[in-house]
């Protein structure tokens, strides 16, 4: 992709949100916003994967998903929306990481997450690795903030490796939308 041969050339700061953006929503939207003003990001990189580990299956298809999300990002041309467990032969996020590094080893990336997603980082495959190679960015999300921060992986963090970044939520997430 012309993304990925841009970073592989330049110096930047990048934000990663990953998942299966089953819908893609305006609470993705908000937080890569955020991210990006926040954290003086070049681009915010939507990495969209087939499903997520932790749930059975995707209520929408891939190529369904992928047409919902690219309406969605459309007039916000820094973000820019990557298929990469295709490139990387894999779906978990260690390796979709170690993939942008290896064409780029200056590249600062801003890993952006929802607090419900840390209470379980813990769970995935190589987290600690992980969160030395990035910059974690975790945003509140309605009802998640307490666990989040007494969560396994919270505690195990250095301070220098995380963030959690309190804002006006959106009482939004996919899992709702999924029951409209």
């Amino acid at each position: 992709s012309i993304l990925l041969n841009y970073i592989k050339k330049n110096n930047l700061n990048i934000g990663l949100l990953g998942g299966s953006f089953d819908p893609a929503h305006k609470g993705h939207l908000k937080i890569s916003k955020i991210a990006k003003k926040k954290f003086k990001l070049k681009y915010v990189i939507w990495a969209i994967t087939l499903r997520n580990p932790f749930k059975k299956s995707a209520s929408l298809n891939i190529e369904s998903r992928i047409k919902n999300l690219k309406k969605i990002i459309k007039n916000n041309k820094f973000i820019k929306m990557e298929y990469l467990e295709k490139k990387t032969n894999s779906k978990k996020s260690i390796d979709i990481v170690k993939f942008l590094l290896k064409r780029n080893k200056s590249l600062k990336i801003y890993f952006i997450m929802g607090a419900d997603n840390l209470i379980q980082l813990n769970k995935w495959k190589k987290w600690k690795e992980l969160v030395k190679l990035v910059k974690v960015i975790v945003f509140d999300r309605e009802g998640y903030k307490s666990r989040a921060l007494r969560s396994k992986a919270a505690k195990q963090m250095n301070k220098k490796q995380w963030i959690f970044v309190n804002f006006k939520k959106i009482n939004i997430s996919s899992s709702k939308i999924r029951k409209i």
